[in-house]
């Protein structure tokens, strides 16, 4: 009897020295009470595969592609992708992740090449694809950057040279399309030349990718300084560097400005990589980084003018990050709109104006500055969930127009032309 298991299990060594793969030595039921502790894990090994898995009491855990993954059994049936649990045709879940046992553990496991098998207590069958799990594990979520940026100051922006769009192509041309949300995924902003200066063509072109947000300011805006709006932007006073809508729950999320006319001086355009100011900031005092990150702020807008008659009131950190990359996707700055704080107590209030004079002073440093003479024909597209924008003061008449759009439509134009956003 002892000659037999151990010829046995000499051959299932023999099998795993060649590099196949060995499941068959955890499901012996004598093996584990001959070598309690000699092996615990499944492995395979080749020259395109290596892999190795291992069941847990209340997980599943897998080395693959040099990522060491561990799941939830409740997870593993909740995203079965077979046809009974998922409409591959609509890519929304059929199963209902209600009916399943929070105390689910899987019948038994098997590895085919370079799918996993599990075998419920039902009988019913999921499969993942090895490559499937690494993509869409926590561990894999958090080495992956959800959108590729390219961080600036004035001078590496003004080096990379990026190219502006010309508008007949961005109209008419996916490529022209393509080129301009390339650039403007990466940095933040990106210019259309060659546009008829008028709010018509203005507005043509902002439909091109997105559909217009229609905010308290309407549609379309169009303004001058003749203070129509209880806003300083209705001024001819200077701006200083802030992002827009900070009152609103979610801030809009792109703002585009055209230059009609201007008859006078000054006027010209600043804008700020807010991302690449928190950068540094998070390199030098990353403890204050983070109190921004999660530091509740009020922000609000009061308007009583004419007909005009609004109170907006917008609640978030100054940073917003995900929590699990650490990956930095909204900056709310605005000094001018940033309502009482009364969100933390006074020990942490201090603490949080520190950390803040740190941001403003990264903010303001004259090399992060990029300066822009916006001008009839040009249009600026502006990531307002990353880049701060301000102005100089000016003389003389001066029309602008303009509309915010929906970033979950600009994201989505984007995504279907091929780019990561």
């Amino acid at each position: 009897m002892w000659c037999r298991r151990l010829s046995h299990l000499q051959s299932g060594i023999q099998d795993l020295l060649r590099g196949r793969v060995i499941c068959w030595a955890l499901q012996q039921p004598s093996f584990n009470s001959l070598f309690p502790l000699a092996i615990h894990w499944h492995h395979t090994a080749s020259k395109c595969l290596n892999c190795a898995w291992r069941q847990h009491e209340d997980h599943f855990e897998l080395q693959y592609a040099n990522t060491v993954m561990r799941f939830d059994y409740v997870w593993l049936r909740d995203h079965c992708r077979s046809a009974s649990c998922y409409n591959s045709k609509t890519h929304q879940r059929s199963l209902d992740t209600a009916s399943v046992d929070l105390g689910i553990k899987p019948k038994t496991i098997r590895l085919d090449e370079t799918t996993l098998f599990f075998t419920w207590p039902d009988g019913h069958v999921t499969r993942y694809d090895l490559d499937w799990l690494v993509k869409n594990s926590y561990e894999g979520q958090k080495q992956k950057v959800i959108q590729p940026r390219i961080l600036w100051n004035a001078e590496i922006y003004q080096q990379a040279q990026v190219p502006s769009v010309d508008f007949q192509s961005f109209l008419e041309t996916n490529e022209g399309l393509k080129n301009f949300l390339q650039n403007f995924l990466l940095y933040g902003i990106a210019f259309v030349e060659n546009v008829p200066p008028t709010q018509e063509h203005t507005e043509k072109l902002a439909e091109r990718i997105s559909l217009i947000r229609e905010t308290i300011y309407g549609r379309m805006w169009y303004f001058t300084s003749d203070f129509s709006r209880g806003d300083t932007a209705y001024t001819k006073l200077a701006l200083d560097r802030h992002t827009d809508t900070t009152y609103f729950q979610e801030p809009c999320g792109i703002q585009v400005f055209h230059c009609l006319k201007h008859e006078g001086t000054g006027g010209r355009t600043l804008l700020v990589d807010g991302f690449y100011a928190a950068e540094q900031v998070l390199q030098k005092a990353p403890e204050e980084f983070e109190l921004l990150s999660k530091v509740p702020l009020k922000h609000e807008y009061i308007e009583n003018v004419g007909e005009c008659h609004n109170h907006m009131i917008g609640v978030g950190p100054v940073l917003n990050i995900y929590p699990w990359n650490k990956e930095l996707y909204l900056i709310r700055y605005n000094n001018y709109d940033r309502a009482v704080i009364n969100t933390v107590p006074y020990d942490v209030v201090h603490r949080w104006y520190t950390a803040h004079r740190t941001l403003t002073i990264e903010l303001r440093r004259p090399e992060n500055e990029f300066w822009v003479k916006l001008k009839p024909g040009r249009v600026l597209f502006i990531d307002n969930w990353r880049v701060l924008h301000g102005r100089e003061s000016f003389t003389g008449y001066r029309q602008l127009c303009g509309c915010y759009l929906t970033r979950d439509d600009v994201l989505n134009t984007a995504r279907l032309l091929g780019l990561q956003a």
